[in-house]
């Protein structure tokens, strides 16, 4: 089928392949979304239409009172054989999977988990390593994992990412996300705000490195923000419509996610900030605050960042003899004490991607000055920091790193080396090659 070049209903996208102008194949396991009111009543059908017929659920002692103990309800007025899990050990770590393994039933072919986050990660792992499939029933919409095919694990007390699978349904009941903390529901406006700077990213990568892009995608993904933005100041007041249209962008971005086949389109610099953090948090053996709160952060400095830069006169000569001057014994140094234990990964990717070094670098310096102008029209496009602080601000989510517990010299690694989280030009490399990360930064650290 051809892929669509306007925006279509989320479930248009589901579980089809795409031919794209972009010439490449696109396609999103994920085969149903029900988001709004009563759609746990969907549950039944669902099951029924996929072939299921032995559900086991899985929930903890919240979102068991939340939405489990009622999916149980609806299930068995539906005839439809069904068990479910209150997990005791909360983890989320060896110990829980031990414990949905130990109650599974017999005969079950589909998990649900039944909550976010964690309990997604969990089932998702667990079903894939079972070979059975799996549907969420959200109990907030705090992030744009739904749709994902990775699981963030504690392992050996470590968070690991791990490959997995796609749920095949997922459903979001508006009656019951109106009903999450807050701070979830702002979390996953912090998320969708995000985009504006991993699509500017995007942009960027394929003037200057000729990256792959798909112009279809990011025109859904941004489509799917706008409009989200526009009614986003009801959300604090749980509107169910407004907070069923953020949970539908939510998994409409991880559904681009999947049609690409990497993050590309929903994941940049700002998600980069908020990966550093939690890393370094976990060192720390401290709780971060949600993930999107955290982006949401990242993306006010990120455009604290591009408006310092839009100020200033780039000495492209400079630049080049910056690149000339790069050391990497120096830049390995740095790497191991702001990273700590995970330095080693980030120095193995640069061995392989070798982004920093002085050849690769100076063929980008060529490139951003000769499309210098184009550049500076898409770092225009984007919302000010001021815009995007403010609409935190008034949902009650915090703006500033101050807020959420990343003080200074953590603040400073982020900017100058959060960017070697992952091989991928952003925002922050463009800085760097220009040889204005460290100036920069002092810049945007000193107006805050």
């Amino acid at each position: 089928m051809k892929m669509y070049t306007e925006p279509h209903a989320l479930n248009d996208y589901l579980d089809t392949t795409f031919e794209c102008d972009c010439g490449r194949q696109h396609y999103a396991s994920l085969k149903t979304v029900s988001i709004g009111k009563d759609a746990l009543l969907d549950l039944p059908n669902i099951a029924n239409g996929q072939g299921f017929k032995s559900l086991y659920l899985i929930s903890d002692a919240i979102t068991y009172d939340i939405a489990g103990k009622r999916c149980m309800e609806i299930l068995s007025d539906a005839g439809i054989k069904a068990s479910i899990v209150k997990l005791v050990h909360t983890g989320f770590d060896e110990a829980t999977l031990g414990e949905i393994l130990i109650n599974k039933p017999a005969d079950c072919d589909v998990a649900v988990a039944v909550g976010t986050g964690a309990i997604n990660d969990m089932t998702r792992y667990f079903s894939f390593k079972m070979g059975i499939p799996f549907f969420t029933v959200a109990t907030a919409a705090p992030m744009d994992g739904f749709a994902s095919a990775l699981a963030v694990l504690n392992i050996n007390n470590l968070k690991t990412s791990i490959e997995a699978q796609t749920p095949c349904a997922i459903i979001g009941d508006t009656e019951i996300l109106k009903n999450a903390p807050y701070r979830m529901i702002a979390a996953g406006l912090g998320d969708l705000l995000g985009k504006f700077t991993c699509l500017c990213d995007w942009k960027l990568a394929r003037v200057i490195n000729g990256e792959h892009y798909c112009d279809n995608l990011v025109t859904l993904v941004e489509n799917c923000v706008s409009d989200v933005l526009t009614v986003a100041d009801k959300a604090k007041d749980r509107d169910p419509k407004v907070l069923g249209d953020i949970m539908e962008g939510l998994v409409l971005t991880g559904v681009a996610m999947s049609l690409y086949g990497n993050s590309r389109p929903a994941s940049g610099c700002e998600h980069h900030m908020s990966h550093y953090w939690e890393m370094m948090f976990e060192q720390q053996g401290k709780r971060p605050v949600p993930h999107g709160t955290q982006v949401g952060v990242g993306t006010v400095l990120i455009l604290k960042l591009v408006e310092e830069l839009l100020k200033t006169d780039v000495d492209f000569a400079a630049a080049r003899k910056s690149a000339e001057n790069y050391d990497r014994a120096a830049w390995e140094n740095n790497i191991r004490a702001a990273y700590g234990p995970a330095a080693d990964g980030v120095i193995k990717m640069e061995d392989s991607a070798n982004k920093n070094g002085t050849a690769a670098r100076l063929e980008r310096i060529d490139s951003i000055e000769k499309n210098w102008d184009e550049l500076v029209s898409l770092l225009k496009e984007l919302p000010s920091s001021e815009m995007v602080a403010g609409l935190l601000a008034s949902l009650d989510s915090p703006n500033t790193p101050a807020a959420i517990d990343v003080d200074a010299e953590m603040l400073k690694n982020t900017f100058l080396y959060c960017k070697e989280v992952r091989a991928r030009y952003t925002i922050l490399q463009l800085v760097y090659d220009l040889g204005l990360l460290d100036t920069l930064t002092e810049k945007v650290m000193a107006s805050l």
